[in-house]
């Protein structure tokens, strides 16, 4: 999930600058994301992962499940998804869906296209989130127990929320 929540996230749809700029971005993206099978990047790859980071954000931000899931049907319609055991690069033995000669989008399509679907499967669709701060739009997968995470990053959104509010407080 880390994977399509950073793609997304390189969005100006989310509140921020261009995240995938050029190729040298596109290559730290798949660098920093570990993403193998890679060999070369290309300017059609760099095209081709912005519009899919875009229909990915189309499912966060679905008004509902069933938009999310349509959303994400359509695309995974149009993946070819063979699904392999793999180990490569130190990781434990795990699954990709891609298949094996599949350009990074196609790649990418496929693995987060994937995840996505078993976490609307799993009826999980509320834990996809954009945040709650007035000023971001960055999405999230709240991960926490009892479904209450509202900021992309407690650190950042969250710490600065709740000084507001403290600051607030005080004055009244």
């Amino acid at each position: 999930m880390a994977t399509v929540v950073e793609l997304v996230n390189t969005s100006p749809a989310t509140g921020g600058e261009e995240g995938l700029a050029d190729l040298s971005d596109l290559q730290k993206f798949v660098e920093a994301r570990q993403i193998s099978g890679i060999d070369q990047i290309t300017a059609k790859d760099l095209s081709q992962v912005r519009s899919l980071r875009e229909v990915f954000h189309r499912v966060f931000t679905a008004p509902d499940q069933p938009a999310a899931v349509q959303t994400l049907n359509a695309l995974l319609s149009e993946t070819r998804i063979s699904p392999r055991l793999t180990e490569h690069d130190g990781h434990p033995l795990h699954v990709h869906y891609h298949a094996v000669d599949a350009n990074l989008a196609e790649h990418l399509a496929a693995d987060c296209g994937v995840a996505l679907a078993h976490l609307l499967v799993e009826g999980e669709a509320e834990r996809l989130r954009t945040c709650a701060a007035p000023d971001c739009d960055r999405v999230f997968v709240d991960e926490s127990r009892n479904r209450s995470r509202v900021y992309c990053d407690s650190r950042t959104c969250g710490n600065r929320m709740h000084v507001a509010a403290y600051r607030a407080r005080r004055r009244a």
